[in-house]
C-alpha cells in the first residue's frame, strides 16, 4: 500500500486538474455566451474599456520601448560574432510583432487586468453585493463578466499593435542612435522584412490573451472564498493561472501559424 500511495496522490492531482479545467471551460462558454445575449450594461463596458485599454497604455509602452531596446543591443552583440549586425532591424521587427509584443502585453495585463478584476469581484462577492445584484434580478455573469470579457478581446488586440510599435521604435532608436543604423536604411529593412502573416498573427494572439486575462480574473473572482484571505489567494491565484495559459496558448497559437 505504501509503494501505491505515490500513484493516489498524482491520480488525485491529475483528477482535480481535469476537474479545474471543466469548470473554468463551462464558465468561459458561459461568460462569452452572455456577451451576445441582452440585456447589456454599456456603462460596465465603457468603464472596463478604459480600465483594460487606456490605463493600461503606460505600462505598455514602457515595457515594450525598453524590451525593443535591449533586443537590438542583444541582436547586435550576437550577430557581431558572425558579421551579421546587418540583421538588426529585420530580427527586431520579427521578434517583437510575432513573440515578444504580444506575450509582453498579455503578461502586463494578467499583472494589471487580470489582479485588478479578480480583487474587485472577490471583494463584492465577500461584501455580499454580488447576492444583492441576484435579488435585483440582476445576472452577476452579465453585469460582471461579460463587459469586461468583450472590453478584452476588443482592446488587448489594439494595446499589443501599439506595444509592437513601440517596440519596434524602441529597437529604431537604440539601433540609430547608439549602433550607428542608417535611419531610413533601417526603417526600409523593417518593412520589407514584416508580412501580413506576421502583424495577423500578432493581433490574433492579443485577442486570445486579452480573453484568457478577463476570464481568470472573473472566474477565480466568482470563486473566492470570504473574508481578506480568500479574496488575496483569488487575486494570487487568477495571475498564476492566467500567466500559465498565456504562455500555453501562445505556444499553440504559435505552433498553429508558423509550423510549416
Amino acid at each position: 500500500m505504501r509503494l501505491l500511495s505515490p500513484l493516489a496522490h498524482i491520480g488525485r492531482a491529475v483528477l482535480g486538474l481535469l476537474a479545474a479545467t471543466g469548470r473554468v471551460t463551462l464558465f468561459a462558454i458561459d461568460g462569452v455566451s452572455h456577451i451576445v445575449r441582452p440585456p447589456f450594461y454599456g456603462r460596465e463596458f465603457l468603464a472596463a474599456l478604459l480600465n483594460i485599454g487606456w490605463l493600461s497604455l503606460p505600462v505598455v509602452g514602457l515595457t515594450a520601448f525598453f524590451t525593443g531596446g535591449a533586443l537590438a543591443l542583444q541582436i547586435y552583440a550576437g550577430g557581431a560574432r558572425f558579421s551579421a549586425e546587418a540583421v538588426v532591424p529585420q530580427i527586431v521587427a520579427i521578434g517583437m510583432v510575432r513573440e515578444l509584443g504580444p506575450v509582453l502585453v498579455g503578461l502586463m495585463i494578467a499583472a494589471r487586468v487580470t489582479s485588478s478584476i479578480a480583487a474587485e469581484i472577490a471583494t463584492m462577492k465577500v461584501t455580499e453585493q454580488i447576492d444583492a445584484l441576484v435579488t435585483l434580478s440582476t445576472h452577476p455573469m452579465k453585469y460582471l463578466t461579460a463587459p469586461r470579457v468583450l472590453a478584452a478581446l476588443l482592446v488587448v488586440p489594439v494595446l499589443v499593435g501599439v506595444g509592437d510599435i513601440i517596440g519596434i521604435y524602441g529597437g529604431f532608436i537604440v539601433g540609430t542612435q547608439q549602433l550607428g543604423f542608417n535611419s531610413a536604411t533601417y526603417l526600409k529593412n523593417t518593412a520589407d522584412f514584416l508580412e501580413i502573416a506576421d502583424i495577423a498573427s500578432s493581433l490574433i494572439k492579443g485577442c486570445a490573451f486579452g480573453g484568457i486575462a478577463a476570464i481568470m480574473g472573473c472566474y477565480f473572482g466568482m470563486q473566492s472564498g470570504r473574508g481578506a484571505q480568500g479574496v488575496g489567494q483569488a487575486t494570487k491565484a487568477s495571475v498564476q493561472a492566467a500567466a500559465v495559459l498565456i504562455l500555453a496558448a501562445n505556444f499553440i497559437l504559435t505552433s498553429v501559424f508558423f509550423t510549416t
